[in-house]
Parts: structure tokens; C-alpha cells; sequence
């Protein structure tokens, strides 16, 4: 017998129901009714932004550099945008990322881990911000010191 006379026929068991798709059609509605939708989205070169016009009519504008999976994007990696059928989401077919609007919209722009990480970063560029203290902190780390700490009387 060959394999394709043992495969799921419609209607068994081993296929979704149509009680079960109309549950997920009747899901899928609900978000799209909680969340505006994306109606259209592209790169504008000139601003350095990824531009999604909103089902609301409203145009939002998001830096590539701030987004997972984005960030090291080339303008050339960011020319074709698809949206999903729900609107639900952004694929970078060049980049091979997929982004969900809900998140962008509510500001999340990565995972947790990803997100904590710049902030890190930019904590330890905030400690060495003027020139001088860079410029003592090479001078240091060339000997192997460390700056003292300052004796507060």
C-alpha cells in the first residue's frame, strides 16, 4: 500500500475539526479587534525609520537600530516589508525577523534579555562620559590600574 492511501483523510482525527478553526478564525478576529492592524509599512531612507501605517490611520515611525533583529539592518536589508495576513505582524524576508505589532506598539522592542543588555551598556558609557574621564581611564587600564575611589570625610 503506499503511503499517501495511509495519510489523514478530511474529517479524521488526526485533522483540525471545523469546530476547532471556526474557535481559532473567532480568536484571530478578537485580537485583530483589540489591536490596530498594520496597513502598510516601508523604510524611509530619509528619516532611519521603519514606517507602519496603522487600520487607525495613524502613521508610527520606529528606529531600526532599537529592534531585535534589526539593529545591525542595512537600508538594503530593510527595503521589502511583508505584513501578515492578519496585520498582526512584520517580516523582513532579507533579514529572515518577523516582528508583532502589538509588542512595537506597546514599546517592547526585543526579548527581555536583549533589551536589558543595551541598557547595560549604556550605564557603563554614562560612568566615563566626559573626555578626561576616558582619557584617565585608557591611561589606566594600559599601566593595569584601577582608579582609586574617592575618600568621602
Amino acid at each position: 500500500m503506499s503511503n499517501w492511501r495511509r495519510s489523514a483523510t478530511n474529517g479524521s482525527t488526526s485533522m483540525a475539526g471545523r469546530d476547532q478553526v471556526d474557535r481559532a478564525n473567532a480568536r484571530a478576529a478578537a485580537r485583530r479587534a483589540e489591536h490596530p492592524t498594520a496597513v502598510a509599512a516601508w523604510h524611509d531612507r530619509r528619516l532611519g525609520r521603519i514606517m507602519i501605517t496603522l487600520s487607525t490611520g495613524l502613521d508610527v515611525g520606529i528606529a531600526p537600530g532599537v529592534v531585535q533583529g534589526l539593529e545591525k539592518a542595512k537600508p538594503a536589508d530593510l527595503s521589502v516589508i511583508e505584513i501578515s495576513p492578519s496585520g498582526l505582524g512584520l517580516h523582513f524576508p532579507k533579514l529572515d525577523a518577523d516582528l508583532y505589532l502589538p509588542a512595537l506598539l506597546q514599546g517592547i522592542f526585543g526579548s527581555k534579555r536583549w533589551i536589558a543588555a543595551p541598557a547595560d551598556r549604556r550605564a557603563a558609557m554614562d560612568r566615563t562620559s566626559s573626555k578626561a574621564s576616558a582619557s584617565i581611564s585608557r591611561s589606566n587600564t594600559k599601566v593595569g590600574r584601577r582608579a582609586r575611589k574617592a575618600k568621602i570625610a
